[in-house]
C-alpha cells in the first residue's frame, strides 16, 4: 500500500517540533523516542506499519488546540487516534506525522437522564459509556464488536455500528453534538443536547469523516432506557443462500428485531471449537434477537419463527433463560478471536441491500474458489453489513497481495449490487483506491472541496479516504495557492 514520501524538512526539524510540543504539554505526554513510537506504528490493520515522528497524549481540548496550532505552523501532518482498533488503517502514521492520541481524554463531563444524553471526552471506550449509566437502567446503543476497547473518537470517525444497529441505528443516529478542534487550533461546537440543529447538517458531515476535518475531543451522545427484556433465537440452515433469503423475507415482512447476525460453516466450526457454544451442524446460522415486554417478544418471535419455517431450517432454538441466551451469543462474540487463532485474516466491510444477500454470498464463495483462499462470513445481516474474513498466511510470499486482490473484488461486487464500500470500518487506506468504483470524479471533487474548507493545507490524516494521487495533487494545489 503506497504512502506519501515523508517531508524531509519536517524530519530535519524533529527536535524543534518536539520541544515546542513539550512546552505546551505535561512531561509524560510527548513520545519521541524511536523505540517508544513503535507502539503507534499501526492500528488493527497490522499489515502496514510506519513509526510516526512523535506521538502526543493530551488530556483536554485546550491542549489539543495548542498541539494543532504548533503542527499547523510547522507544516506537520497530524493523525488523530482513538484506541487504534481501526481495521481499515484509519490511524496509520506517516514518518513525518504526529500521532494525536485521545486515550487519556476519557472523562464523563455531564449526564442528564431527563433529557437522555451523556457528554464525554472522546477517548472514553464505547462500552464504558453504557457502564457510566447502567445503574440507572440506561445504555448507549451502538455496540461494535470491539466495544470493550474502541474509543468514541474512532466510532465518530468511522460512523461505527454493531450487532444492535438494525433497531437503534449507527453512531450518526445517536450523536447529538461535538466539540471539534480544526487544524489551525480553532475550537468549534456543533450540535448539542437536543434532537437536531438548524441550518446545515454539519454534524452529519463530521460523523464518518475519518479525521479529515478536525479532531473531535468531546461528544454529546443519546442514551436510552434499557428494554424490559430480550430473547434470541438460533436458526440453522443447510445453505448460505437459504439463510440469506430468510433474512430478506424477515425484513420484507416489516419485522424489526434488535439484531440479525449471520455465521457460515467455516466461522461456525472455528467458533465452536473455540467457545464450545453448542451450535448445530449446519451450513449457515442466524441469531435473531428481539426485545420488549414478554408479550411483545412472544408476538415478534411468533412471526419470525413462522418465516424461518418456510425455509426448512435444520434447527430452531429459542433461548429459555439468560444462561441459554448467553450461550447462543457466545460463539458470535468469539468469532473474530477464533479465526485469529488459526490464520491471519483480512476483515472486509462492504454493505449491500438485504435482498442481494443470496447473490453476494454465492459470489463470495465463487471468489474463494478462484483465489484459493478460505473465507468465513460473519456479519450484521439485518442491515446488509457484510464482514467476510479472508484467511491467509502473512508469512507466505504473495498471500497478502492475493488476499487484497480478492477483497477488492468482493467490495466491487457490493457496489455492483447497489451497496457501498464500507458500513462501519471506514475507508482509511484499505479502500481509498476503490473509491473510484463507487464515486464519479465529480463526486470525489465535491468531497475534497469540503476538506479544503476545514483543512486547507491537507495536514489532517494524510493518505486516507481519497485515492493517493488525488489527495497529493490536491494538497500540492492548496499549498501553491497560499
Amino acid at each position: 500500500m503506497e504512502m506519501p514520501i515523508p517531508n524531509a524538512s519536517v524530519l530535519a526539524r524533529k527536535d524543534r517540533i518536539v520541544a515546542k510540543l513539550s512546552a505546551v504539554l505535561p512531561a509524560n505526554a510527548v513520545i519521541s523516542d524511536e523505540a517508544e513510537t513503535r507502539a503507534y506504528e499501526c492500528d488493527a490493520l497490522t499489515a502496514y506499519r510506519c513509526p510516526p515522528l512523535a506521538a502526543v497524549l493530551p488530556t483536554t481540548t485546550e491542549q489539543v488546540s495548542a498541539i494543532l496550532k504548533i503542527c499547523h505552523a510547522e507544516g506537520v501532518p497530524v493523525v488523530p487516534r482513538g484506541s487504534g482498533t481501526s481495521l481499515a488503517g484509519g490511524a496509520l502514521p506517516t514518518a513525518d506525522c504526529v500521532i494525536l492520541g485521545v486515550a487519556r481524554m476519557n472523562g464523563v463531563l455531564e449526564t442528564d437522564y431527563n433529557n437522555r444524553f451523556i457528554r464525554v471526552q472522546t477517548g472514553r471506550t464505547n462500552l464504558s459509556v453504557s457502564g457510566a449509566v447502567e445503574e440507572n437502567d440506561f445504555f448507549y446503543a451502538p455496540d461494535p464488536s470491539s466495544q470493550l476497547a474502541c474509543a468514541i473518537a474512532g466510532n465518530i470517525a468511522m460512523n461505527s455500528g454493531g450487532a444492535h444497529c438494525l433497531k437503534y441505528g449507527v453512531t450518526t443516529n445517536n450523536l447529538l453534538g461535538v466539540t471539534m478542534v480544526q487544524m489551525d487550533g480553532t475550537v468549534i461546537e456543533i450540535g448539542g443536547a437536543h434532537l437536531d440543529s438548524g441550518g446545515l447538517d454539519l454534524l452529519g458531515l463530521i460523523c464518518g469523516s475519518e479525521g479529515q476535518l478536525g479532531v473531535v475531543t468531546e461528544a454529546t451522545l443519546r442514551i436510552l432506557r434499557k428494554p424490559e427484556g430480550a430473547r434470541p433465537v438460533l436458526m440453522a440452515f443447510d445453505s448460505n443462500e437459504v439463510a440469506g433469503a430468510c433474512v430478506s423475507d424477515m425484513i420484507k415482512a416489516g419485522v424489526l428485531p434488535v439484531a440479525i447476525e449471520f455465521m457460515d460453516r467455516p466461522i461456525l466450526e472455528l467458533a465452536e471449537n473455540f467457545a464450545k457454544a453448542g451450535y448445530p451442524d449446519c451450513e449457515a446460522l442466524l441469531i435473531v434477537e428481539v426485545e420488549g415486554s414478554d408479550a411483545e417478544i412472544d408476538e415478534q418471535l411468533t412471526l419470525i419463527l413462522e418465516i424461518a419455517r418456510r425455509h426448512n431450517p435444520v434447527e430452531l432454538r429459542e433461548a429459555k433463560d439468560a444462561e441459554d441466551a448467553t450461550r447462543i451469543w457466545l460463539g458470535r462474540k468469539s468469532a473474530f478471536g477464533a479465526v485469529g487463532q488459526v490464520a491471519d485474516y483480512m476483515c472486509l466491510d462492504g454493505t449491500i441491500p438485504v435482498s442481494e444477500l443470496p447473490r453476494v454470498l454465492t459470489g463470495i464463495s465463487e471468489l474463494s474458489k478462484k483465489y484459493g483462499l478460505r473465507v468465513g462470513n460473519v456479519f450484521h445481516a439485518g442491515d446488509g453489513n457484510m464482514h467476510p474474513l479472508i484467511m491467509f498466511d502473512a508469512n507466505k510470499a504473495g498471500d497478502l497481495e492475493l488476499c487484497e486482490q480478492m477483497g477488492a473484488e468482493i467490495l466491487r461486487l457490493c457496489v455492483e449490487v447497489g451497496g457501498c464500500l464500507t458500513g462501519e470500518h471506514g475507508v482509511g487506506i484499505e479502500k481509498r483506491d476503490l473509491m473510484v468504483d463507487q464515486f464519479t470524479t465529480q463526486d470525489l471533487e465535491v468531497q475534497m472541496a469540503v476538506k479544503d474548507v476545514f483543512d486547507p493545507t491537507w495536514l489532517l490524516n494524510p493518505a486516507k479516504v481519497f485515492p493517493l494521487q488525488s489527495s497529493q495533487s490536491r494538497r500540492a494545489g492548496q499549498l501553491a495557492a497560499e
